[in-house]
Protein backbone atom coordinates (compact mmCIF):
# COMPACT_ATOMS: atom_id res chain seq x y z
CA UNK A 1 0.00 0.00 0.00
CA UNK A 2 1.64 3.24 -1.05
CA UNK A 3 1.38 6.52 1.22
CA UNK A 4 -0.89 8.13 -0.92
CA UNK A 5 -3.54 5.27 -0.41
CA UNK A 6 -3.06 5.11 3.38
CA UNK A 7 -3.42 8.68 3.83
CA UNK A 8 -6.84 8.63 1.47
CA UNK A 9 -8.21 5.47 4.03
CA UNK A 10 -7.67 7.65 6.95
CA UNK A 11 -9.41 10.27 5.86
CA UNK A 12 -12.22 8.44 4.18
CA UNK A 13 -12.13 6.64 7.86
CA UNK A 14 -12.31 9.95 9.55
CA UNK A 15 -15.12 11.44 7.37
CA UNK A 16 -17.34 8.26 8.11
CA UNK A 17 -16.61 8.39 11.56
CA UNK A 18 -17.38 12.51 11.39
CA UNK A 19 -20.96 11.36 10.04
CA UNK A 20 -21.96 8.75 11.87
CA UNK A 21 -21.26 10.98 15.37
CA UNK A 22 -22.25 14.20 13.93
CA UNK A 23 -25.74 12.45 12.51
CA UNK A 24 -27.56 11.93 15.75
CA UNK A 25 -26.34 15.50 17.01
CA UNK A 26 -27.53 17.27 13.97
CA UNK A 27 -30.85 15.78 13.38
CA UNK A 28 -31.06 13.84 16.05
CA UNK A 29 -33.80 16.21 18.11
CA UNK A 30 -36.11 15.33 14.95
CA UNK A 31 -35.76 12.04 15.60
CA UNK A 32 -38.02 10.17 18.36
CA UNK A 33 -37.02 6.61 19.24
CA UNK A 34 -39.91 4.42 20.68
CA UNK A 35 -39.66 3.91 24.50
CA UNK A 36 -38.57 0.69 24.45
CA UNK A 37 -35.36 1.03 22.06
CA UNK A 38 -33.97 3.86 24.46
CA UNK A 39 -33.98 1.39 27.62
CA UNK A 40 -32.19 -1.05 25.19
CA UNK A 41 -29.74 1.57 24.39
CA UNK A 42 -28.97 2.21 28.31
CA UNK A 43 -27.19 -1.05 27.71
CA UNK A 44 -25.28 -0.15 24.85
CA UNK A 45 -21.86 1.00 26.99
CA UNK A 46 -21.89 -2.44 29.10
CA UNK A 47 -22.39 -4.34 25.89
CA UNK A 48 -19.16 -2.76 24.35
CA UNK A 49 -17.11 -2.88 27.24
CA UNK A 50 -17.74 -6.60 27.75
CA UNK A 51 -17.05 -7.25 23.68
CA UNK A 52 -13.99 -5.19 24.23
CA UNK A 53 -12.40 -6.91 27.53
CA UNK A 54 -14.37 -11.03 27.66
CA UNK A 55 -12.18 -11.90 24.82
CA UNK A 56 -8.77 -10.50 26.32
CA UNK A 57 -9.51 -12.02 29.45
CA UNK A 58 -10.10 -15.18 27.88
CA UNK A 59 -7.49 -14.97 24.96
CA UNK A 60 -3.67 -15.59 25.03
CA UNK A 61 -1.34 -15.56 21.93
CA UNK A 62 -4.36 -16.23 19.80
CA UNK A 63 -5.23 -19.07 21.93
CA UNK A 64 -8.27 -19.78 24.51
CA UNK A 65 -6.75 -19.60 27.69
CA UNK A 66 -9.23 -20.34 30.61
CA UNK A 67 -7.72 -21.42 33.62
CA UNK A 68 -5.40 -20.95 36.14
CA UNK A 69 -2.23 -20.32 33.93
CA UNK A 70 -3.83 -16.66 32.90
CA UNK A 71 -3.22 -14.32 35.08
CA UNK A 72 -5.70 -11.98 33.32
CA UNK A 73 -8.45 -14.05 34.05
CA UNK A 74 -7.61 -14.23 37.41
CA UNK A 75 -7.32 -10.78 37.82
CA UNK A 76 -10.30 -10.09 36.30
CA UNK A 77 -12.52 -12.66 38.31
CA UNK A 78 -10.71 -11.34 41.74
CA UNK A 79 -11.75 -7.65 40.39
CA UNK A 80 -14.91 -8.83 39.81
CA UNK A 81 -15.40 -9.86 43.30
CA UNK A 82 -13.98 -6.83 44.91
CA UNK A 83 -16.28 -4.66 42.96
CA UNK A 84 -19.36 -6.64 43.78
CA UNK A 85 -18.49 -6.03 47.15
CA UNK A 86 -16.75 -2.25 47.19
CA UNK A 87 -19.15 -1.18 44.80
CA UNK A 88 -16.18 1.19 44.01
CA UNK A 89 -14.75 1.46 40.63
CA UNK A 90 -11.49 3.47 40.82
CA UNK A 91 -10.46 0.86 43.64
CA UNK A 92 -11.83 -2.10 41.65
CA UNK A 93 -9.13 -1.05 38.62
CA UNK A 94 -5.94 -0.86 41.21
CA UNK A 95 -6.93 -3.95 43.18
CA UNK A 96 -7.46 -5.67 39.38
CA UNK A 97 -4.01 -4.32 38.43
CA UNK A 98 -2.45 -5.10 41.77
CA UNK A 99 -3.58 -8.71 41.30
CA UNK A 100 -2.51 -8.70 38.01
CA UNK A 101 1.04 -7.85 38.93
CA UNK A 102 1.30 -10.19 41.87
CA UNK A 103 0.46 -13.34 39.40
CA UNK A 104 2.33 -12.03 36.64
CA UNK A 105 5.76 -11.41 38.41
CA UNK A 106 4.83 -14.44 40.22
CA UNK A 107 5.73 -12.67 44.13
Amino acid sequence: MSDAEVWLVIALLALATFIARSSFWLVGHHINLPKRVQEALRYAPACALAAIIVPDFLMSEGQMAIGFDNPRLIAGIAATAFFLMKRNMLLTIIFGMAVYTYIRLGL
